[in-house]
């Protein structure tokens, strides 16, 4: 799982799976939802995230890391 933000477009991208989108299906206005081609879900994009989000932490609990990057 990465986490990718965009400043210009202040969104943030949460890259489920390392998979291609095939669809994209909005859930909410500003949340979309990508899905690969048998219909699992990819990735979500968050639109107007720091609105929406306290991105000024990030807390990971009980999650089977086999690596942790920061960049």
């Amino acid at each position: 799982m990465k986490l990718h933000y965009y400043p210009e477009t202040d969104s943030l991208y949460i890259e489920l799976r390392d998979a291609p989108a095939t669809e994209t299906r909005e859930i909410v206005d500003g949340l979309n939802a990508d899905f690969d081609v048998t219909g699992n879900v990819v990735g979500l994009d968050i639109d107007g995230a720091t609105h929406k989000l306290d991105l000024s932490s990030l807390e990971a609990v009980a999650l089977p890391f086999a690596s942790l990057k920061a960049a």
